[in-house]
């Protein structure tokens, strides 16, 4: 099948094979976001997801666990997303672990009965774009939960058997604001008690409708160092159990991955090693400017 837009999806599931089933994100409005702004939002034709499927199986393929592209495949109809998974058990019966990507919303938008079915089914994991811990933050960055909303919508899945998983952003919150926001992101991981963590460093991107607060000066972007600085607090913080936890950043070839709690210190001291660096690269450019 032919893929549209950019591949997206965490780097856990890398060893998973992915499916699409729609094309783009049908919330689209996050504000940093541009992943998906140039497409429109579809739902692609069950033949043709039949037709990978079988194409799949005919080249002698047997996965074991699936990954639905593209931006929030969970925010589909019910009835829909059971007749994919049907359809991945018809031609994978050994097939029982279905993951993708979620909004809040798109929790909140099915009833407990719809989740138990759906868990039934084979969705085992949701990757959720949480973000930050920052009630201002998220409302600036437009995203499509509050925090009291996400903490329901969370606890409903933990109750239903549904894991998930973090997607964080660091930076999120600006300038001058990254332990702060750290301490919050950290606070609600603490509650929330995610299976993983994809934590980047913001991209901030021309096209993005973030740029444009940028330019009229109501958002002032963190740098680098305030963004590893953010990084290292939030691990410092964090108390609870994360099977994989995975840190990156746009314009830094540092990454910091490990499990939780065992890796802690060892994550800290490549951090500690990463910010002293990069400190020492701001003061010599500041000296030579």
């Amino acid at each position: 099948m032919d893929y549209e837009g950019q591949i997206c999806r965490p780097p856990m599931e890398r060893g998973s094979y992915m499916l699409p089933v729609a094309v783009g994100c049908s919330y689209n409005a996050c504000t940093f976001c541009t992943l998906f702004k140039h497409l429109k939002y579809r739902e692609l034709p069950m033949e043709k997801i039949e037709e990978e499927l079988l194409r799949v199986k005919n080249l002698g393929g047997s996965p074991k666990r699936i990954f639905l592209g593209d931006g929030n495949p969970f925010g589909m109809k019910t009835d829909r997303l059971l007749a994919i998974l049907d359809l991945i058990h018809k031609y994978f019966p050994l097939c029982n672990d279905i993951n993708m990507d979620s909004t809040i919303t798109n929790i909140h938008d099915k009833t407990d009965d719809e989740l138990k079915l759906l868990y039934d089914n084979g969705v085992r994991e949701l990757y959720l774009g949480i973000e930050c811990g920052t009630e201002d933050v998220l409302e600036f960055m437009k995203k499509d939960h509050t925090i009291p909303e996400a903490y329901r919508e969370l606890e409903r899945l933990k109750r239903l058997g549904i894991l998930y998983s973090a997607h964080l952003m660091l930076g999120t919150a600006g300038k001058g604001r990254g332990l702060e926001n750290a301490e919050n992101t950290a606070r609600f991981i603490n509650d929330t008690k995610p299976n993983k963590i994809i934590n980047t460093s913001i991209f901030l991107h021309r096209r993005a409708p973030l740029y444009r607060e940028i330019e009229k000066g109501t958002f002032i972007p963190a740098t680098e160092l305030e963004n590893l600085m953010e990084e290292r607090r939030l691990i410092e913080l964090l108390d609870v159990e994360i099977k994989s936890y995975d840190g990156f950043h746009d314009m830094l070839e540092i990454r910091t991955r490990g499990h939780l709690p065992d890796d802690k210190e060892k994550m800290l001291k490549h951090l500690d090693e990463a910010i002293e660096n990069e400190r020492k690269r701001e003061e010599s450019l500041v000296r030579s400017a």
